[in-house]
């Protein structure tokens, strides 16, 4: 048997438990892969199909068996993931069949492009929630007699997206599974999934991404230059998903405005600094925003770093700026207003004034020098 784990970046705790169980007899029929966005979860869900069927099906069998289950193809994988609603839907509507020829064309697309990049994200326009109608459709699934596969295997990406009513009919489906069929919900937040769903799953726990995995996988999986993979890497938070919004939201020009947002508080120009937000603000753009409060923390981690003779900084291209405010402000305690950065941060999902949350920012930041100068 090959490994099936081989070509997964990290994750070495969730994939030894992963191979336990493959090596073990008794294989739960239910699981939960938890942890953030973008680290590999779903590309272990495949590892472990093709690892389970290839027990059961001869050798030369086994490679033509892989590229089904790494396509997604049923009867091998089931896959669920958020979908929008179509024209005129209704309770007795498929999952798919009031969609028009442009959103089917464009969900092809998208699993085209997660066939080839293991760890692509999905994502469609108004795909706000994962559909009673995909949760039903696991019923058919299941009654279909596929009893020359091994292990099918019921992938529900985004699980903590179903509604109460759609946790409540897969709980029905978990309760007296068939033979050879496995459920894998992947979320970044199980604590949304019913306490009755998660009691009858074994849970696993993934692990942000270390740097190096990071840089790898942009530079493999999307052609990022080594260069700028590099410095993204820092900022990604482990997760590959995080680290494409850097990019698509133009890292180094994040970067600067960042310096400039704290140069202008941390003077007490309040003026100069809400002018670096004006144009997101204009535009009602709180995920740049999120990510530049994000930024501000990784700098003032930073300010920790160089205090302790910690060299590895985020914001390499910046070490002066850290160690003239460090000269300044030696006695600074940081750890209070990262927290209140985080709360903010926080907030903007639920739908709080950002004129307001950007001012609040920024008289935070001032603060800090304001009360060192008193």
């Amino acid at each position: 048997m090959q490994q099936p784990f081989n070509e997964i970046f990290g994750q070495n705790n969730a994939k030894e438990i992963l191979n336990r169980i493959i090596k073990s007899t008794k294989i739960p029929h239910a699981f939960i892969f938890s942890g953030p966005e973008g680290i590999g979860k779903e590309y272990c869900a495949l590892g472990l199909a093709k690892a389970l069927n290839e027990r059961y099906i001869k050798k030369e069998e086994s490679e033509h068996t892989n590229k089904l289950i790494a396509a997604y193809t049923e009867p091998y994988i089931k896959y669920i993931f958020p979908l929008p609603r179509g024209k005129n839907e209704t309770e007795s509507s498929g999952p798919l069949e009031k969609l028009s020829a442009d959103e089917l064309q464009l969900i092809q697309d998208e699993i085209t492009k997660k066939i080839k990049n293991p760890y692509h994200k999905i994502l469609l326009a108004r795909a706000f929630n994962i559909k009673i109608s995909s949760i039903r459709d696991i019923k058919k699934f299941l009654s279909l007699d596929f009893s020359d596969v091994p292990y099918r295997f019921i992938i529900i990406s985004d699980a903590h997206l179903m509604n109460e009513e759609a946790q409540n009919a897969l709980l029905k489906a978990l309760e007296e599974p068939p033979e050879g069929v496995i459920f894998i919900l992947i979320t970044p937040y199980p604590s949304l999934l019913r306490s009755t769903i998660v009691s009858r799953c074994w849970s696993i726990n993934f692990q942000p991404l270390n740097n190096f995995d990071i840089k790898e996988i942009l530079i493999k999986y999307y052609g990022i230059e080594d260069n700028t993979a590099e410095k993204i890497a820092p900022f990604s938070g482990g997760s590959v998903t995080y680290a494409l919004r850097l990019i698509e939201h133009e890292f180094e020009s994040l970067l600067e405005k960042t310096v400039f947002i704290l140069r202008y508080s941390f003077g007490r120009k309040y003026y100069s600094a809400m002018n670096e937000f004006s144009a997101y603000l204009s535009d009602g753009d709180s995920e740049t925003i999120i990510l530049l409060i994000n930024m501000i923390i990784v700098w003032l981690n930073d300010i920790q770093k160089f205090r302790l003779g910690i060299n590895n900084y985020f914001f390499k291209g910046y070490v002066e700026t850290l160690e003239k405010f460090n000269k300044r402000f030696p006695e600074i305690e940081l750890n209070s207003i990262v927290a209140k950065l985080e709360f903010l941060s926080a907030n903007i999902q639920n739908n709080i004034n950002l004129n307001l949350l950007v001012l609040n920012l920024v008289f935070e930041l001032s603060a800090l020098t304001s009360i060192m100068k008193q």
